[in-house]
């Protein structure tokens, strides 16, 4: 399903929308993580699939991959860890953003207790951050966490409390012992009286953006962006970027999240931040979540020109197709949500009202986001049919190629 989104505008990136986030900030956030080893070094691989493009009716199509930001497998790398950052330096501002990501304050940090909900990556990559700062991390999972996601989060040294309901209820659980407890809350998802942390969530997520812009010099824009929904924050984190940037001018933005948590697609049929109509749970994991930050929200309402739902299926299919490659296409390895914006490309290949809607045509330039890896690799595995690990050789020989 689609909804357009009459209040998209194209002019100038508002003067109160930059109050809040801006490419400065942004570009302050990439050099502070580039102080920290929990990152790999240099951007992340654009790739461009021109065989994907022609089967899809477009003029390019290019991926950028996430799945090697950093060990963490995922975007969240660069949100959590800027959120902590940032956070401390409130509370510290003496300190020097390099010093905390070496863990020279570690022993005046030791005391300091930080809580989030996750659907997974966030948690991870919070409980990486926490771990080089020397703070404690504890992080709240609901029923549908897998365990091995659980140990991988718990394999940073994060405490691990386990809820039975799902992750908006993990999201209240965590700010209810953050309350009892004296501890900060690390959230990508703001609520009435939280939107600081998750504004410098979405912020650290402008390096993704930063770089695009570096990557894409001299080349053809993208017309169109493919975004993972999620309760917004990243969407809202790229989307500002290239709005800033580009002005009137900018992508057409399309907001994908699976159709059982389709909160982001409710809250444009309503016309405020709504919550999702299904049960939420989702093979896309990360997308998993029912109700939208009404921060992110009000960069999205006014910046996203459809917002759209995809079956699980659908993921599915669109990780194995990136995973298989071609002679001309790169193999990548894609997690669940991490295939979300191809998979809502590829549906429009037998669905030309769907084309329409979108404005794509033969001329359009396309950009999708490959969000994740393997971050569960036995569910990987069982989607997919083959173990990442056997895709990864695979990209080493058509690289050698």
């Amino acid at each position: 399903m689609l909804t357009s989104n009459p209040l998209a505008v194209r002019a100038p990136y508002p003067s109160a929308l930059r109050a809040i986030m801006n490419i400065e900030c942004a570009d302050e956030s990439r050099r502070w993580l580039a102080s920290w080893d929990g990152l790999n070094a240099g951007a992340t691989p654009l790739y461009e699939l021109s065989e994907l493009a022609a089967r899809a009716g477009v003029a390019t199509l290019h991926v950028k991959d996430e799945s090697v930001r950093s060990p963490l497998g995922s975007f969240k790398a660069l949100g959590a860890p800027i959120a902590l950052v940032r956070q401390v330096l409130r509370l510290h501002p003496e300190m020097q953003a390099s010093d905390l990501f070496n863990g020279r304050h570690g022993h005046e940090l030791q005391d300091y207790t930080v809580i989030s909900a996750t659907d997974g990556n966030h948690g991870r990559s919070l409980a990486a951050a926490a771990r080089s700062i020397g703070c404690r991390c504890v992080i709240v999972l609901h029923a549908q966490v897998s365990v091995e996601r659980e140990a991988a989060i718990a394999g940073y040294g994060a405490d691990i409390v386990r809820i039975a309901g799902n992750y908006d209820e993990s999201v209240q659980e965590a700010a209810r012992l953050a309350a009892a407890h004296g501890w900060q809350v690390i959230s990508d998802t703001s609520y009435d009286g939280y939107e600081e942390v998750p504004r410098d969530v979405m912020q650290g997520y402008g390096t993704i953006a930063a770089e695009l812009a570096e990557q894409t010099r001299g080349k053809p824009a993208f017309t169109h962006v493919f975004l993972q929904g999620g309760v917004g924050g990243l969407a809202a984190g790229i989307a500002s970027h290239y709005w800033e940037r580009h002005a009137g001018g900018r992508p057409f933005f399309v907001v994908v999240e699976p159709e059982q948590a389709d909160c982001l697609f409710q809250s444009a049929v309503a016309g405020r931040p709504s919550r999702a109509t299904g049960s939420v749970d989702s093979v896309m994991a990360g997308l998993a979540c029912g109700e939208t930050s009404p921060l992110a929200w009000r960069f999205l309402e006014p910046s996203v020109d459809v917002f759209m739902t995809i079956e699980d299926a659908q993921a599915v299919d669109a990780m194995r197709v990136l995973a298989q490659g071609s002679k001309t296409d790169i193999p990548v390895v894609a997690g669940e949500s991490g295939a979300a914006g191809l998979a809502a490309l590829l549906a429009t290949r037998t669905d030309p009202q769907l084309a329409s809607a979108l404005r794509l045509n033969p001329g359009s330039h396309v950009l999708v986001i490959n969000t994740e890896g393997a971050t569960a690799p036995s569910v990987y595995e069982e989607l997919v049919g083959e173990s990442d690990a056997d895709v990864l050789q695979r990209q080493a020989a058509w690289l050698d190629a």
